[in-house]
């Protein structure tokens, strides 16, 4: 296979070597078979490896346990709070959805049987808050992983943590039965994978620190074999850190040989001016024009996330000119246009703290304890 793979290789690099251009480096991937040809076609020219692609391959067996951390995590939370996470208060009010056009479609007001009027809300603001933590946790039981760093079941229990810390200011101050329970279960699903997390969090750490050290940004310029000589050095670190923990040292280990593998090509760019440490930017260009078939073509799952977030609005012609879209508002009479801006505006503010952002999401949930502590004692269950 991997003779093969560099037959294929040579035969695309050949006719680039034929052109006579001047060659500086080269910088890939780590694909098999194109070192061999890449040193049979430009002999005695550095050819780097994407630092980015190492680091993905240094955090597989990380990011895989980490990963059944999430679900192990998911799952335990589900089992406890289910119900309550998944419950929604109030009837269904109509949302953005029902838009069939530049002219909305009327509300109707939800009226439950035997009653006369409209269902009367139990302290909406006191309910507003009720429901802004429990649909926070149930976007974080959806958080998807972005090795090397972004690893998504570190990031659950991490902003599950912090839910727990605002439960406890909101319970300090008063009661509330439903965050009561919430707390509960999710300090009993947090403890049972406590000790799991202590460590990978370790790992993802160790993974951090090594891109800091590659990363040239904020230290003094250093050389290829300087930078070789603290990455070694640092390897050999968590080597030591790690060998009193058997799984902890499975993942030194794991880490230590995609090194020693990536090594040969991870400090040209040091030493090569202009060289890039990975060659993200130019998969990029590949991506975007996937993008743009995707836009034209369609994509699985894209009309129902426009749906879910925006409404059918965006699922309509959109006229061509300001000046259209104006002439069609126009012909809504304000009211309804009012009404339809207050139900859009509504419907978004539920996804509000569907954030990944650590600084938003402390800062929102701050602000629901600063809300909750102005409120009258009872004010509700």
């Amino acid at each position: 296979m991997a003779g093969s793979a560099s037959k294929t290789f040579s035969s695309f690099l050949q006719p680039i070597a034929a052109q006579g251009w001047r060659v500086t480096a080269i910088l890939s991937d780590k694909q098999r078979g194109l070192e061999p040809a890449v040193a049979a076609v430009f002999p005695d020219i550095p050819h780097a490896w994407c630092q980015v692609h190492y680091l993905n391959n240094a955090a597989e067996p990380i990011a895989t346990a980490v990963e059944q951390l999430k679900v192990t995590l998911r799952q335990d939370i589900r089992e406890r709070v289910g119900p309550l996470i998944r419950q929604e208060a109030g009837p269904a009010a109509p949302g953005v959805l029902t838009v069939t056009g530049l002219l909305p479609a009327p509300l109707v007001p939800h009226i439950e049987p035997g009653v006369t009027g409209p269902a009367p809300t139990l302290a909406p603001a006191r309910e507003s808050i009720v429901s802004d933590l429990l649909r926070r946790v149930r976007y974080l039981l959806t958080l998807k992983a972005r090795p090397p760093f972004g690893l998504a079941g570190l990031e659950m229990y991490e902003r599950l943590s912090e839910v727990v810390t605002c439960l406890d200011h909101l319970l300090d101050h008063q009661p509330a039965a439903r965050l009561a329970q919430l707390r509960r279960g999710l300090q009993q699903a947090l403890a049972t994978v406590q000790a799991d997390y202590t460590l990978l969090r370790q790992a993802g750490d160790w993974l951090q620190q090594l891109a800091a050290l590659l990363d040239p940004d904020g230290q003094p310029q250093r050389s290829g074999a300087q930078v070789r000589r603290e990455f070694e050095a640092f390897l050999a670190q968590i080597e030591k850190d790690s060998a009193p923990t058997p799984r902890r040292r499975a993942f030194s280990a794991a880490i230590a040989k995609v090194s020693r593998s990536y090594a040969p090509g991870l400090f040209y760019t040091y030493d090569v001016p202009g060289l890039p440490r990975t060659n993200n930017d130019r998969e990029s260009e590949f991506r975007n024009l996937n993008r743009r078939l995707l836009r034209t073509t369609g994509q699985k799952g894209l009309t129902r996330r426009i749906l879910q977030r925006a409404g059918a609005w965006e699922l309509l012609p959109h006229p061509s000119t300001f000046a259209a879209t104006a002439a069609a508002l126009a012909r809504v009479a304000t009211p309804d246009l009012r009404q339809e801006q207050q139900r859009v505006r509504e419907h978004r503010s539920r996804f509000r703290l569907h954030t990944r952002s650590t600084k938003q999401a402390q800062a929102q949930l701050a602000q629901l304890v600063q809300r909750w502590v102005t409120l009258p004692a009872g004010d509700g269950p």
